[in-house]
């Protein structure tokens, strides 16, 4: 997989505690990597760093990316060759409550990464992780791509806008290919699912604490369109092109890169709840916005993963069913079987996920 690069490399994660650095974590784990963590502390209770058992399995760094010293420090220690920045306050709606928070994490954040790894001559690649929210969203009908326009109406994705000039200004200014100079890139992508996701107002999370308790889970938005996805999606397109910048392919450095599912992946909340549903006995669901919930959410939002297709040769290998049976039975293992042999299920998964990726020709399973 992915040529053997990762096989025995220092490979840093920031944010590894979050839902995906634990599955990119898991997926390193098993290609033989070394791999290293900072992260702030656990997002969310449960956790899915605690319920894998990841403290045991890697090098855990506390920390928090808006703190300049410590990002070096971290840098310095563990020495990584290959760095994957996913440290962020991903949630839309926490970010109108705290967006001072959000930007210093997001923005500044992203700075202090690059800055550090500009500093850290052991790194060989750094995958900027910002989000499909980074562009200025008019929700038209077509994919966005990456050369359309950046910015955001809320906090989260102007704070995600902000990160991609950012990294592009350090890209330009300090990561212009020479020898010793660490080749980077960015990634956007959004709206993954899958097992481990216990974030507030978020819907798949929503359903199983609901679900689970026998309650109906209130939906705000069912008509909202997204570009449904497993987290193993975009994470097999960050690990392509870590390794594809490893390589220093020179298509690749600099760039930007979308990594989303195919067009028959977009559907409305609606369906991804009827499908999730299926996974649980007396599923209950209710239309409306709960009291107070006035803030603005997209109602469409699309990418165009040509450019990822030309360069990498990445595409996404489930389909919108086996996206939700991944989940679905992630979930029901976890509520039926209180957590254990989690970390067995998720090693399982990334190899199924890989096999399949296989039997489809994907060039990353080479």
């Amino acid at each position: 997989m992915f040529s053997n690069i990762y096989a025995g490399r220092r490979v840093l994660i920031t944010g590894h505690t979050g839902f995906k650095g634990t599955w990119l974590a898991s997926w390193l784990l098993q290609l033989g990597a070394e791999v290293g963590g900072l992260s702030n502390g656990l997002p969310s209770q449960p956790s899915n760093f605690e319920v894998l058992g990841l403290q045991n399995r890697l090098k855990h760094y506390p920390g928090d990316v808006t703190d300049a010293a410590r990002v070096a420090e971290v840098l310095a220690d563990f020495k990584p060759e290959i760095v994957f920045h996913l440290a962020a306050q991903a949630l839309v709606r926490r970010s109108y409550r705290d967006p001072a928070g959000t930007f210093a994490t997001n923005a500044m954040g992203s700075l202090h990464v690059l800055e550090g790894v500009r500093r850290t001559p052991s790194v060989r690649a750094l995958v900027m992780i910002t989000s499909d929210k980074c562009y200025r969203n008019v929700e038209w009908i077509w994919g966005y791509r990456e050369n359309d326009m950046l910015g955001g109406d809320d906090p989260y994705s102007a704070s995600k806008a902000c990160a991609e000039l950012i990294s592009h200004s350090y890209i330009k200014s300090f990561f212009q290919p020479a020898e010793g100079v660490a080749a980077v890139a960015t990634a956007r992508a959004g709206n993954v699912i899958g097992g481990g996701d216990w974030a507030e107002d978020r819907i798949v999370p929503d359903c199983v604490r609901s679900w689970s308790a026998g309650q109906a889970v209130q939906i705000r938005n069912p008509n909202a369109t997204r570009p449904w996805q497993h987290v193993l999606e975009p994470l097999s397109g960050y690990l392509q092109l870590g390794a594809a910048l490893w390589e220093r392919q020179g298509k690749v450095l600099g760039q930007a890169y979308n990594f989303g599912p195919d067009s028959t992946v977009n559907h409305p909340v609606s369906k991804l709840i009827e499908a999730l549903a299926g996974y649980w006995q007396d599923a209950k669901w209710v239309y409306g916005q709960p009291a107070g919930a006035q803030q603005h959410e997209a109602t469409l939002l699309k990418l165009c993963c040509d450019k990822a297709l030309a360069d990498l040769a990445w595409r996404p290998t489930l389909t919108f069913a086996g996206t939700v049976q991944f989940t679905g039975e992630w979930y029901r293992h976890y509520c039926t079987g209180g957590g254990a042999g989690l970390y067995a299920l998720t090693q399982k998964q990334i190899g199924e996920y890989c096999r399949q990726a296989e039997q489809g020709g994907l060039a990353w399973t080479r």
